[in-house]
C-alpha cells in the first residue's frame, strides 16, 4: 500500500473492521516514509532542513545479553507485585490500586515484551493476558462510550484523581486510549487466539468520539458536570497518538500532521521542535520531552521525521550535558513526593528544562534523571552518551522491587517512585534491542 492510498483510506472513513485488516500495512507504509507534501511554509522549510540533515547512527538488535536479560527480570518484579490477582490489571503506582488507560498500555506492552524475550513463561503470559483482557472487556464506562480515565484495579470501578468511586466518571482521554490501542492491536496480530476477545473489547467502545476532522478530541466531567470536548496533544504526545490510532482505522491525519502546528526553539544550540499553540491561548500546557518520540521509536520504528525530531530532542539533552556536566534523561513521571507527577521538559510552555505540573506550575527543583528514558535512548541510539546515561541508569532500582523513577538532579537522592510505565517501558526497550519495533508484520516466533 502506498502512503497515498493509506490517506485515500483514512478520509474515505472506511468501516471500522475493513479498517483492522488493513491497518498494519497502513502503519507501515506511514512509518517507512514520512512526512507527505504540504504546501509550502516557512516552518515547512525548517523541517524539511531538519529531515535532510545528518542523522545519528541507530542501536542495532542484537540477541540479549545476560545482564540486560537480569534488567528485564527487575522490571517484571514490579508487576508481580502490582497485579490485581483477581482482575490482571497492574498498578499505575506501587500498590496503589489505580490504573490509567496509558499505563495499562504500558503495562500489557510490558507483558508482551516480557513474554518475548523470556523472562515469563507461556503459561504466565496466557494466564496473565487473559485475566487481562476479561477485565477490559467489563470495564464500565463513561457515558457508555469510552473508557474513563482512571478505574479501581481490583474493583474495576470508575474512580477520581483520588482513586474514589465515581458513578459517571471524569471523562475519556484520547492520549491515553490511543496508548492503550498499540497493545490491544498488536495482540489481535501476534496472538491469533486472543483476536476475539480484543475485538470483544474494542466493539463496546465509540472509536468515532475519539476523532473529529481528523483532530483528537478528549472529554471532561469534572465533579459530575456536564461533559466538555476539546482538542486534546501536543508536539510529539499527538502524532504518536495519531500512529496508534490510525492503526485501529481510525482518521486522526491531520493530528499525524505538524506542518500546521511546528515551531523550533533553540536549546543548548540545538532547533527543537515545540508546539506552537501557547498555553495562555489554547489552554493545554506545552511539553517537549522525550516520551512520545521514544515510544514512537520503540513501538512503530522511527519514520523519516519522527526520526529526525526525536534526535534533536536527544541531542538538546546531550548538549546540556556537555554544557554543564549534568546528565540529562528527562520525560514525564511520578515522583515520591508532591505534587506526585511531573512533566522534565527539553522545552515547557515557553522556557528550556522547564519542569511542569499538569497545571504548568513550574516544579523545577524535581527534575529527575529519568530511568526509563536512558535505556529508551541507548535501545534507539548507538552514542556515547546514550552509553552513559545506561550505565547510571542500572543503578536505579528496588532490590525487593523494580526499576524507580530515577534521581534527583538538585540533590542526587533517588526518586524512589516505581511505575508500571517506567517499568513497561523498559521491557519494551529490550523487546527491542533483540527483535526491533513492536509493531511489525512479520512478528516472528
Amino acid at each position: 500500500m502506498t502512503f497515498r492510498e493509506g490517506l485515500i483510506r483514512a478520509r474515505s472513513h472506511i468501516i471500522f473492521l475493513l479498517a483492522l485488516l488493513t491497518a498494519f500495512p497502513l502503519i507501515i507504509a506511514l512509518d517507512r516514509i514520512g512526512t507527505p507534501p504540504a504546501a509550502t511554509a516557512p516552518r515547512d522549510d525548517a523541517t524539511d532542513a531538519l529531515v535532510a540533515g545528518e542523522r545519528l547512527p541507530l542501536a542495532a538488535q542484537a540477541p540479549l545479553r545476560a545482564d540486560q536479560l537480569e534488567w528485564g527480570r527487575i522490571a517484571w518484579r514490579y508487576f508481580r507485585a502490582n497485579i490485581d490477582p483477581d482482575t490482571g490489571l497492574a498498578n499505575s503506582a506501587d500498590r496503589y490500586p489505580s490504573t490509567t488507560m496509558w499505563d495499562t498500555g504500558s503495562f500489557l506492552l510490558g507483558l508482551i515484551s516480557a513474554h518475548r524475550i523470556g523472562v515469563i513463561d507461556e503459561a504466565e503470559f496466557d494466564d496473565r493476558l487473559d485475566r487481562a483482557l476479561d477485565s477490559l472487556a467489563r470495564l464500565p464506562l463513561f457515558d457508555g462510550a469510552l473508557p474513563n480515565k482512571a478505574y479501581h484495579t481490583h474493583t474495576l470501578a470508575m474512580v477520581d484523581y483520588n482513586n474514589q468511586p465515581t458513578e459517571r466518571g471524569l471523562g475519556w482521554s484520547a492520549l491515553d486510549i490511543a496508548r492503550l490501542m498499540v497493545p490491544l492491536q498488536v495482540i489481535r496480530q501476534d496472538y491469533p487466539d486472543k483476536a476475539a476477545a480484543v475485538d470483544h473489547i474494542i466493539s463496546r467502545w465509540d472509536l468515532s468520539r475519539l476523532v473529529r476532522n481528523g483532530v483528537l478530541i478528549g472529554s471532561a466531567s469534572p465533579g459530575g458536570a456536564a461533559t466538555t470536548l476539546h482538542q486534546e496533544g501536543r508536539i510529539g504526545y499527538e502524532e504518536y497518538a495519531a500512529k496508534a490510532l490510525i492503526l485501529a482505522g481510525l482518521d486522526a491525519y491531520q493530528a499525524w500532521r505538524t506542518d500546521d502546528t511546528i515551531a523550533f526553539a533553540d536549546v543548548e544550540g540545538v532547533q527543537v521542535p515545540i508546539d506552537d499553540r501557547v498555553a495562555e491561548r489554547y489552554g493545554a500546557q506545552v511539553y517537549a520531552t522525550s516520551e512520545p518520540y521514544i515510544l514512537d521509536g520503540l513501538e512503530f520504528g522511527f519514520d523519516t521525521r519522527s526520526r529526525a525530531f526525536a534526535e534533536q530532542v536527544y541531542r538538546a539533552q546531550a548538549a546540556r550535558f556537555d554544557h554543564t556536566g549534568i546528565l540529562t534523561a528527562v520525560s514525564e513521571g511520578h515522583l515520591d513526593r508532591p505534587p506526585n507527577f511531573a512533566y522534565a521538559t527539553v522545552w515547557g510552555n515557553g522556557a528550556p528544562w522547564a519542569v511542569l505540573t499538569d497545571t504548568g506550575e513550574r516544579v523545577d527543583r524535581l527534575r529527575t534523571l529519568s530511568t526509563k528514558t536512558a535505556f529508551a535512548w541507548d535501545a534507539l541510539l548507538d552514542t556515547p552518551y546514550t552509553k552513559r546515561l545506561v550505565a547510571e541508569a542500572v543503578t536505579m532500582n528496588n532490590p525487593q522491587g523494580g526499576w524507580i523513577e530515577g534521581r534527583y538532579e538538585a540533590d542526587g537522592k533517588p526518586n524512589g517512585a516505581e511505575t508500571a510505565n517506567t517499568n513497561g517501558i523498559v521491557l519494551e526497550t529490550l523487546r527491542y534491542r533483540a527483535f526491533g519495533p513492536i509493531v511489525n508484520r512479520h512478528p516472528g516466533p
